[in-house]
């Protein structure tokens, strides 16, 4: 039997590849006859797919698609779906010369959005909107949210934590992409003296000074994590927490796959740009800050240093995570 070969293209970040795994899963489920599936992405992020059994390959580049361009034609794939659509993911079709399907990433619509706070033109979820792309391919929605998989080498034993996190904790993911998604830290600190519960905290390398901070204004009822943990490690920690806080970041993404109650923190950016949780696990709670000029930008990068977009309720926060 003829294998129906396809490409999906995505080269970051870390929460907008989280949110292709739908389609990677009804790409391979949904199509008749024998389908295989590859991911190209960029070096950096490919342990996101790591383990995702409706893959069959993950290419990567580190950063040209000239490293890859004479493998991508001899694989002669029948579509591309190009679900980040660039300059890059140009150079892939053309490489490749299949059929292919494009993301509408309404980015006029975004614009608009932004300088009006008003959604005159549909937006939409990036991942209804992906599936629409794919119209023509007959493949929908299966209502199972997005995937992620921790190898077993990546699993984290609680028993190698802090003992005061062994028996139950929150995650909270402290960081952020841009400056305008991420709570002031007096405000982190507020936050984390509100919860009555044990904390671990996650992010990167870049979030350690912040977490150290907040360990000495809280007390080692939190656990600095932040930059002590591989992607996959830090998402099996969430995994085996009780409930996620998060900014609007890739954990948010992760810990949404993994069906956790998510209490996510809107500041700079709001849900209707289109990167809510994507069908997120029961309990899951969004909290938006009080503020007029929310959206400050589509990308949380302008519009919040005087303060406003940080003009959220942590009390109702840590009772979201008290309860």
């Amino acid at each position: 039997m003829e294998v129906t070969k396809i490409l999906i293209i995505r080269f970051s970040s870390i929460g907008d590849i989280v949110l292709t795994t739908p389609i990677i899963r009804a790409l391979k489920t949904q199509l008749d006859g024998d389908v295989e599936v590859d991911f190209i992405t960029k070096n950096i992020n490919a342990a996101i797919l790591d383990g995702n059994p409706y893959l069959n390959q993950i290419i990567t580049i580190e950063k040209h698609v000239s490293e890859v361009a004479e493998e991508l034609k001899r694989k002669r794939y029948d579509y591309v779906v190009d679900l980040h659509s660039n300059l890059r993911s140009r150079q892939v079709k053309r490489a490749c010369k299949a059929l292919s399907f494009t993301l509408d990433k309404r980015n006029v619509a975004k614009w608009v959005y932004v300088n009006t706070k008003k959604e005159l033109l549909p937006i939409g979820h990036v991942v209804e909107r992906s599936f629409h792309a794919l119209i023509g391919l007959g493949i929908e929605d299966d209502g199972k949210g997005l995937d992620y998989f921790i190898p077993e080498k990546s699993k984290v034993d609680l028993s190698t934590l802090p003992e005061v996190v062994r028996n139950g904790y929150i995650a909270y993911a402290i960081g952020g992409k841009m400056k305008g998604k991420i709570l002031p830290t007096e405000k982190i600190i507020a936050l984390c003296k509100a919860i009555e519960k044990p904390i671990v905290l996650l992010g990167g390398p870049e979030d350690r000074a912040t977490g150290d901070e907040v360990v000495k204004a809280c007390g080692k009822r939190v656990f600095n994590a932040c930059g002590a943990f591989s992607l996959q490690q830090s998402a099996s920690i969430l995994q085996q927490s009780e409930k996620v806080i998060t900014h609007d970041t890739g954990l948010m993404h992760i810990a949404t796959a993994l069906k956790k109650p998510v209490i996510s923190i809107w500041l700079a950016t709001t849900p209707q740009i289109g990167f809510a949780p994507w069908q997120p696990g029961e309990g899951s709670v969004m909290v938006e800050a009080e503020c007029k000029k929310r959206p400050s930008s589509k990308l949380g990068n302008r519009g919040y240093r005087d303060g406003c977009v940080f003009n959220v309720d942590v009390n109702r926060i840590a009772q979201l995570a008290n309860a």
